[in-house]
């Protein structure tokens, strides 16, 4: 039995990347960021990083958007960049672009990003769904620590990419989300390529978020 047709597409991926998801979740720097014991520059390292990502996704999904598989995904309501950016304004000041420092690891995350969206729709979706249905679940708990340890204002700047205020109903929207990923026209094959696809997108999260751990252990270090 092939279980990659035999079983919803959502339901596959969410099942073969549990373990990943797992880890990614319980990473040392994203404990210790959420707990307040690296303070806000580690929030702002981390919120920097993940404006290369976002670049990397958001940069050509108009020319995406009449693609038979990528298309259905490109979703206006889910774009990032403009609150990523407001967030950096406040984290980094006006000049926040002058400052930017990519990690090797988010440079290779967004690398690999943008060669899927240029060569492989169907590989796109893959580091779409782990990142942006990832925001609407777990990136939740991080807004709510950023504005306990910090003093962001509530959905205010700061920690405005965790806020989707054009989706009223996320558990709707996820929903409809995973609808389309079960109608994705991609036959068995391409399927097991975008599962390992997926694998790969969390296996990039985790190098960035192990780069950041490494940071700020070698700054504790030089204190």
């Amino acid at each position: 039995m092939d279980t990659t047709t035999d079983r919803p597409f959502s339901e596959l991926l969410r099942t073969a990347t549990r373990a990943q998801h797992t880890e990614a979740e319980n990473s040392g720097f994203l404990t210790s960021m959420l707990g307040g014991g690296l303070g806000v520059e580690a929030y702002a390292r981390y919120t920097e990083q993940l404006w290369f990502v976002y670049t990397a996704l958001e940069e050509p999904a108009h020319a995406l958007r009449d693609d038979p598989v990528a298309g259905p995904f490109v979703r206006p309501e889910l774009t990032r960049l403009p609150a990523l950016e407001r967030d950096l304004a406040r984290l980094r000041g006006p000049g926040w672009r002058a400052g930017l420092r990519p990690l090797p690891a988010a440079e290779e995350y967004a690398a690999r990003v943008t060669a899927c969206a240029r060569e492989w729709p169907a590989g796109y979706v893959a580091h779409h769904y782990t990142r942006y249905l990832g925001d609407l679940s777990g990136g939740q708990v991080i807004r709510g620590a950023a504005e306990r340890n910090w003093g962001f204002a509530p959905k205010g700047d700061g920690v405005r990419f965790y806020v989707f205020d054009a989706i009223p109903n996320p558990a709707a929207f996820k929903r409809d989300y995973r609808a389309r990923l079960d109608a994705v026209p991609v036959d068995g094959p391409g399927r097991r390529r975008v599962v390992e696809e997926c694998r790969r997108a969390f296996a990039c999260n985790t190098a960035l978020l192990r780069g950041l751990e490494g940071e700020f252990e070698a700054t504790a270090r030089a204190l």
